[in-house]
């Protein structure tokens, strides 16, 4: 096929790009321009989700990629709906947006979430024993970790996790959940149990911390079968609980 003599193309340049191969190059110069003015770990709208993929907060669209996404923050919805939220925010009477925290510049000072570069230690020492309750024959475990050497004003911070949040173990199991500990300069421990309903009442789930000893304490109960299969279920009282 002959790619010279096409309407409006120089001799010896190839033919008159395509519509497709124009927008290709022209989200590719986007991209550089946006990794050149653009640091992803600042930005506020920038999230990652549990699949992989790359979602604008501010747009609510998902990019397969970190190029699609900085391409995106350059096109037209993206600095349309960045101007409406700046007016209505000078609307409000708002301050403007940190570009480090994402919040209000009036919120700078408080106590905001912000991602700090911690040089890690190591993991903590820790010990599981599994206990039983004698009343109710509820199954549990008992963590107890040492943080000797924590930060100081630290305590340790729990959470438990889905297998679909991990990435770890793939392909996921959904018949498994994660319980993660976290205390700075420590590593982040994660603990695999069986996905069962943790019971929270009457203290049957409990954290401690000893700043004396530098001891961290968990305690996790499970729920029965009976009250995972019956729970909510009206007039139906909890193992161990006598009727009236």
């Amino acid at each position: 096929m002959d790619y010279q003599n096409r309407a409006g193309s120089k001799f010896g340049g190839g033919g008159v790009a395509s519509t497709s191969a124009t927008n290709a190059d022209r989200r590719e110069r986007l991209r550089k321009l946006a990794l050149e003015t653009i640091d992803l770990d600042k930005d506020p709208y920038f999230f990652k989700n549990h699949v992989g993929s790359f979602e604008c907060r501010l747009c609510l669209t998902v990019h397969q990629n970190d190029g699609s996404y900085l391409a995106h923050t350059q096109g037209r919805k993206h600095q349309t709906n960045l101007a409406r939220r700046a007016a209505r925010e000078q609307k409000e009477g708002r301050a403007g947006t940190d570009p480090v925290t994402g919040l209000p510049i009036g919120m700078v000072g408080a106590q905001v979430n912000v991602r700090k570069n911690v040089v890690k230690i190591g993991r903590p020492g820790y010990k599981i024993t599994k206990i039983r309750d004698p009343v109710t024959r509820q199954q549990g475990l008992l963590f107890q970790l040492q943080y000797p050497e924590i930060s100081v004003e630290v305590q340790p911070k729990v959470r438990f996790m889905s297998a679909f949040e991990q990435k770890v173990d793939d392909p996921p199991d959904k018949n498994f959940q994660y319980m993660l500990i976290a205390a700075e300069p420590y590593e982040t421990c994660g603990f695999k149990l069986q996905a069962r309903e943790v019971d929270r009442t009457n203290d049957r789930f409990w954290t401690w911390w000893d700043s004396d000893l530098k001891e961290f304490w968990v305690q996790v109960m499970f729920k029965t079968e009976r009250e995972e299969r019956y729970s909510g279920v009206p007039g139906l009282a909890p193992s161990g609980i006598p009727r009236r």
